[in-house]
C-alpha cells in the first residue's frame, strides 16, 4: 500500500473521527506574551484515551485483513499507544496483547487493562518491552502493531495536521514531539504536503535524543541509554521505515531538559487548567528556543496521561523551581523566645512557613547556636529576596539549603 500520500492522510482522517474527540486549537494568551509570537496549543491530552495514539492505532488496524485481526493483536509501549491499540481493538472487537515497560506509570497499566487488553510488564525501558513483544507474536502468531515504525500508523497519527490546517491555515510553525518518530513523520509529512514552506520542528528529551543523534550522524543510530521523566518518548532507537521521512520533512530537532519539563507542567497547570504528561509538555518548553518572533505557532500536546504521584513530584519540584518554596537554615540561641522572633521577621514580609527542623546538636555549645531550618512559601524569586533580606537585617545570618518535601 503506498502510504503517506494526500490521499490516504485523507482517508484516515475520515477513519479516525470514528474514535476521537475533536480538540480545537487553544489560543495562549500566557505562552504568546512569554515568547513573543501567537501560540496555539493542539490539546491531544484530551483524547478520550488520553493521547493522540488513537489515531494510528485505530487507522493501522482498519487496514488489517480479517485474518490478520482474528489471529489477535500485539504491540509494545510506554502507555499511550498501548491504550491506542487495546481500545481500537475492543472497538473490532479483537483480542489484544500488551507488552510494557516495568517503569511505565500506573495509570496507565490500568486504563490498558480497562480497554480489556491482555498487559504483560517487561524490561526497563521501551526497546527492552518491544524485542519481547516481537518474541510473543513469533510464538503466539499475534499481528505486530508497531507504536512509530509503521507507514499506516504515522498516517493516522498524521491526521492532526488535516486538523490543525483547517482551524489555522496560515500556521507557520509546527512543534511535535519525537520518541520514536511516527509522530513527527505523520505531521511533517502532511505538513509539507500542504504548504512546503511551513516549518516543522521536532523535539525529544535531552535524555533520550535518539533521533537528534540519528540526523547528526545521517543514519538510525541506538543511544546506549535513556534517563528522562518524560518516559512516553524515552527510546533508545528511531524508526527505521519512518527515518527518510523524518530527514526529508523536519527541519530542526530541539531537545529539552527534564527541569524544563517540570516548570512547564505549573505553566500548564496554573494558566490553562491542563494536565499534559511530561512528553507532550516537550514542544511547549521548546518554545522558548525557537528563536522567532510573530510567528502563528502550534504546540502539539501529545497526552495527558500521568499519575499522582509523578504529578504531586512534579508540582513540588516546579514551586521549588519558581523560587515559590525554599529552605533557609539559620543559627539561633538555644533560649525561650527566639523562635517567635524568627517567626514575626518572617510574617513582616508576608513569608508563609510550611516546616520548621530544630537540632539543638548542630554545635557543641547549645547556647551558643541552634540550627533552625525553615520551609517557606513565597510568591517568587522577588518576594525570596524579600524574606532573605529581612532575616539578614534581623541579624541571622540565612543560608540557603536543599528543600526536602
Amino acid at each position: 500500500m503506498n502510504m503517506l500520500t494526500l490521499e490516504k492522510f485523507e482517508e484516515a482522517s475520515k477513519i479516525v473521527k470514528e474514535v476521537t474527540l475533536e480538540t480545537k486549537l487553544v489560543y495562549s494568551d500566557f505562552l504568546s506574551e512569554q515568547t513573543g509570537n501567537k501560540v496555539y496549543l493542539k490539546p491531544e491530552n484530551m483524547q478520550f484515551t488520553g493521547a493522540y495514539k488513537v489515531r494510528g492505532a485505530y487507522y493501522k488496524i482498519s487496514t488489517l485483513s480479517p485474518e490478520e485481526r482474528e489471529r489477535g493483536l500485539i504491540t509494545a509501549s510506554a502507555g499511550n499507544h498501548a491504550q491506542g491499540v487495546a481500545y481500537a481493538a475492543k472497538c473490532f472487537g479483537v483480542k489484544a496483547t500488551i507488552v510494557m515497560p516495568t517503569t511505565t506509570p500506573l495509570i496507565k497499566v490500568n486504563r490498558t487493562k480497562g480497554y480489556g487488553a491482555e498487559v504483560v510488564l517487561y524490561g526497563d525501558v521501551y526497546d527492552e518491552a518491544c524485542q519481547k513483544a516481537y518474541e510473543l507474536a513469533e510464538e503466539q502468531g499475534y499481528t505486530f502493531i508497531h507504536p512509530f515504525d509503521d507507514l499506516a500508523v504515522a498516517t493516522g497519527q498524521g491526521t492532526i495536521a488535516m486538523e490543525i490546517f483547517k482551524e489555522l491555515p496560515l500556521v507557520e510553525y509546527i512543534l511535535v514531539p519525537i520518541g520514536g518518530g511516527g509522530l513527527a513523520t505523520g505531521v511533517s509529512t502532511l505538513a509539507k504536503l500542504l504548504n512546503p514552506k511551513i516549518k516543522v520542528i521536532g523535539v525529544e528529551p535531552a535524555g533520550a535524543n535518539c533521533m537528534q543523534a540519528s540526523f547528526e550522524a545521517g543514519k538510525v543510530v541506538t543511544l546506549p541509554q535513556v534517563n528522562t521523566i518524560a518516559d512516553g518518548t524515552a527510546v533508545k532507537t528511531p524508526g527505521e521505515t519512518i527515518f527518510p521521512y523524518i530527514r526529508e520533512n523536519i527541519d530542526e530537532i530541539i531537545t529539552v531538559a527534564d527541569d524544563e519539563l517540570i516548570v512547564a507542567f505549573l505553566d500548564m497547570v496554573e494558566n490553562h487548567k491542563m494536565v499534559v504528561e511530561n512528553s507532550g509538555l516537550l514542544t511547549v518548553a521548546a518554545l522558548r528556543h525557537l528563536g522567532v518572533k510573530d510567528k502563528r505557532v502550534v504546540s502539539i500536546l501529545s497526552g495527558g496521561n500521568m499519575d499522582v504521584i509523578t504529578m504531586s513530584s512534579v508540582v513540588q519540584q516546579g514551586l521549588i523551581f519558581r523560587d515559590r518554596i525554599f529552605t533557609v537554615s539559620v543559627l539561633l540561641p538555644d533560649k525561650p523566645g527566639e523562635l517567635s522572633k524568627v517567626a514575626e521577621t518572617i510574617a513582616k514580609v508576608q513569608g508563609n512557613v510550611i516546616k520548621l527542623e530544630h537540632n539543638q546538636f548542630v554545635s557543641t555549645n547549645r547556647n551558643a547556636a541552634v540550627e533552625l531550618r525553615i520551609t517557606l512559601e513565597a510568591f517568587g524569586t522577588e518576594h525570596k529576596k524579600q524574606i532573605m533580606d529581612a532575616l539578614e537585617r534581623d541579624g541571622y545570618k540565612p543560608k540557603l539549603v536543599r528543600t526536602n518535601l
